[in-house]
């Protein structure tokens, strides 16, 4: 029995450390956005949870973590988040994409995408492969049953392969 109440505290901890790494993550709007469920930013390494470097991390370490992060976003001392300061980051991260989508599509070099620039990207790029995966039957075109598949299973990437679609 002790052995599994050892196990299980191990679990629960791991969990706690994972739930307020996210918590500090969505307070704080650090990072930069990635594909493939790839974390936004890396997360804490042990020793820089571990304060006091006893070798283990405690509940007061995890929520001192979590503070610094949410002060680092509380831009005017106020102890609350404002939508601007949770948003700060998340319009840099839009720029940044805009400007990479821009690299990517701007053909005649003028620094803006044109309809046909970016319908070019879609008939070449992750457009012509949705489109691919949206027609499971391979016929070059959506039906009505193919599209309500997308809209059951949500905009996700592969949802519909994790629901064994």
């Amino acid at each position: 029995m002790t052995k599994f109440s050892n196990m299980t505290k191990r679990i629960a901890l791991t969990g706690l450390i994972i739930s307020v790494g996210f918590a500090a993550q969505a307070a704080s709007g650090d990072g930069e956005g990635k594909h493939g469920g790839k974390m936004r930013k890396e997360r804490p390494s042990f020793s820089q949870l571990d304060t006091d470097a006893n070798g283990e991390v405690s509940k007061e370490e995890l929520a001192a973590h979590a503070r610094v992060r949410f002060d680092a976003r509380d831009a005017n001392s106020d102890g609350k988040l404002s939508v601007e300061e949770m948003t700060k980051d998340g319009h840099k991260r839009a720029e940044k994409r805009a400007g990479k989508m821009i690299e990517r599509h701007d053909t005649d070099g003028d620094g803006m995408i044109s309809f046909e620039e970016m319908s070019e990207g879609r008939k070449e790029g992750r457009g012509a492969k949705m489109f691919e995966r949206i027609d499971t039957d391979g016929n070059g075109s959506i039906s009505e049953e193919e599209f309500a598949k997308v809209e059951k299973f949500g905009r996700g990437k592969h949802k519909d392969k994790k629901r064994g679609e």
